[in-house]
């Protein structure tokens, strides 16, 4: 997986923009570290974005038992503004894909392509959950 000071990954998440009107897209882990970015994002944006995102993950989980059971899996969070929308799903255990696109998107295609890019990446889209340093507060 990619570090914080590391956008190996970036060049992949540039292929889901490849639907027209799709902005940017960003990998963050469940505790909202950035794990990559595309290109046409600034990294510091990104990093504060990841941040935000991991907050909507949690909330958006938080409220499964609305849809059935307090255990039924979350799978996407949808997001609408005036003018676009933040597409948010799960890609593997602690990894998050967010996308942003403009509001005339086709928001089939953005959600497939998020898919195919998360069962394309497999294993290196998981990121573990942070162990404990051992250092004192």
């Amino acid at each position: 997986m990619t570090g914080p000071t590391n956008n190996t990954l970036g060049w992949m998440l540039d292929e889901v923009l490849k639907v027209p009107r799709a902005r940017h897209a960003i990998l963050l882990s469940a505790d909202g570290m950035l794990r990559a970015f595309s290109k046409d994002i600034d990294r510091d944006d990104a990093e504060r974005l990841a941040a935000g995102l991991s907050g909507v993950q949690s909330i958006s989980r938080s409220t499964a038992e609305f849809c059935g059971t307090p255990h039924t899996p979350w799978r996407q969070t949808l997001i609408e503004f005036a003018h676009g929308y933040v597409f948010l799903v799960a890609a593997g255990e602690g990894a998050y894909l967010a996308v942003s696109t403009g509001e005339d998107v086709d928001m089939e295609a953005v959600t497939y392509r998020m898919h195919k890019l998360v069962d394309r990446l497999g294993k290196e889209l998981t990121s573990p959950a942070r162990q404990d340093t051992g250092s004192p507060a």
